[in-house]
């Protein structure tokens, strides 16, 4: 039987489960899978990300040595499929293989096995790999508990209260993350669905401009609706500026 939830954030995740419902599971919890699902795809749905991810393994395969093998048409279908920049994705994932190859024999693994600051490092090599997607590498592979948050869980949580805005994103995510710490659950299972729910909440009602604060289920718990829509004229101007930059 779960316990009840103890601390505020982790009565949050329970309202949004309660709303959602349980999170799909991850396509992969590979860590170079994880990489190339990064990459495979830009600026379309998570459906359209799948879709030119699975074309990805039945076409070329996801290990590096078969997309270091693979003609660049094959690698143009995928990734063209996957929005924008086909062309500039597809020699992104040969560079993707080729780091895998040349710094890592081939196999992340070696990377999981370093001590948190240095996996992260380590990942970091990596094209359009930063921290947060370095901690979200280790975390869906079980690695480290760590607080991982997309864009989206990262502004859902800067709307209830937890850290500061600020200028520089790596500054904000940090800040995000200190002020939560006390609050976390350490397990992996836990802060990867408490990830995949605030990303949700964050791209279907949380999101940047328009939100739609009348339909959710944490409202109660928010600061931006407790200032913006408690707030008038002028003042609802200079909140709704502060939370949505």
């Amino acid at each position: 039987m779960a316990r009840a939830p103890r601390s505020n954030l982790e009565k949050i995740v329970e309202r949004l489960a309660s709303h959602y419902g349980p999170p799909a599971p991850s396509i992969t919890n590979d860590p170079f899978e994880l990489i190339l699902l990064e990459s495979v795809a830009y600026l379309v749905t998570d459906e359209r990300r799948e879709e030119a991810f699975k074309l990805l393994r039945k076409l070329v395969g996801t290990k590096p040595s078969e997309i270091l093998a693979a003609s660049k048409d094959d690698l143009l279908r995928v990734t063209n499929l996957g929005g924008m920049g086909a062309e500039m994705r597809a020699g992104r994932l040969r560079e993707i293989a080729l780091i895998a190859t040349t710094e890592f024999g081939g196999d992340l693994q070696t990377a999981l096995e370093l001590p948190l600051a240095k996996a992260k490092q380590a990942l970091r090599k990596f094209p359009s790999i930063g921290e947060p997607g370095a901690e979200k590498i280790l975390l869906f592979t079980q690695t480290y508990p760590v607080a991982a948050l997309d864009s989206n869980g990262l502004r859902v949580l800067l709307r209830l209260g937890f850290g500061e805005e600020k200028k520089n994103y790596t500054a904000g995510y940090r800040s995000v993350q200190e002020a939560i710490k006390s609050e976390l659950v350490n397990d992996c299972d836990w802060l990867i669905r408490a990830h995949l729910l605030l990303r949700r909440h964050g791209k279907e009602l949380c999101k940047t401009t328009r939100p739609l604060c009348e339909k959710c289920s944490v409202r109660s718990s928010c600061a931006y609706f407790k200032r913006v829509r408690t707030a008038s004229g002028s003042e609802r101007v200079k909140a709704t500026t502060r939370f949505n930059s």
